[in-house]
C-alpha cells in the first residue's frame, strides 16, 4: 500500500461530525512501515487531535522514532499544509529534507518538505546549556 492509499483509507475513518473536515495522513517509518492517522473532533474543540499526531503516535507506539515520508490529504479545493503545532511535531522525527505531499481528494498535490513546512524550527540544539 502507498502512503497515498493508505492516508485517503484511513481519512474515512475520521471523526469529524463538527467541522465535518475529514483528514487523513500516513507516514513512513525509517523501517519502510507505513503509519496512518485521521483528525479527532471532541465536542471541546482544543481536544481533538490531527492526523497527523495520530500517524506519528501509531509509529512511536510501535517503537519508531524516526519518519521518512510524509502524506496528508483533505477535502479542501487546495492541498492544506499540517496546522503549527503538527508542524513542530513532524519535526521532531523527521529531517528537513523529508518529504510531505499534501493533497486534495480532487487528486492535487504539491510536495514540500519538512524545512519548507517549518523554517527557524525549534530543535534539541536550542535546549543545550
Amino acid at each position: 500500500m502507498s502512503l497515498k492509499e493508505a492516508a485517503t483509507a484511513v481519512r474515512e475513518n475520521a471523526h469529524a461530525p463538527y467541522s465535518n473536515f475529514k483528514v487523513g495522513a500516513a507516514i513512513r517509518g525509517a523501517s519502510g512501515k507505513i503509519y496512518a492517522g485521521c483528525n479527532v473532533e471532541n465536542v471541546a474543540y482544543p481536544e481533538g487531535t490531527c492526523a497527523e499526531a495520530g500517524a506519528i503516535a501509531a509509529m512511536v507506539a510501535a517503537g519508531e522514532t524516526r519518519l521518512i515520508e510524509a502524506y496528508v490529504i483533505a477535502g479542501s479545493p487546495t492541498p492544506v499544509t499540517p496546522c503549527g503545532g503538527c508542524r513542530q511535531k513532524l519535526a521532531e522525527f523527521a529531517d528537513g529534507d523529508v518529504r510531505v505531499t499534501l493533497a486534495t481528494t480532487g487528486g492535487i498535490e504539491q510536495i514540500t518538505t519538512i524545512a519548507e513546512l517549518l523554517p527557524g524550527v525549534f530543535n534539541a540544539g536550542h535546549m543545550a546549556s
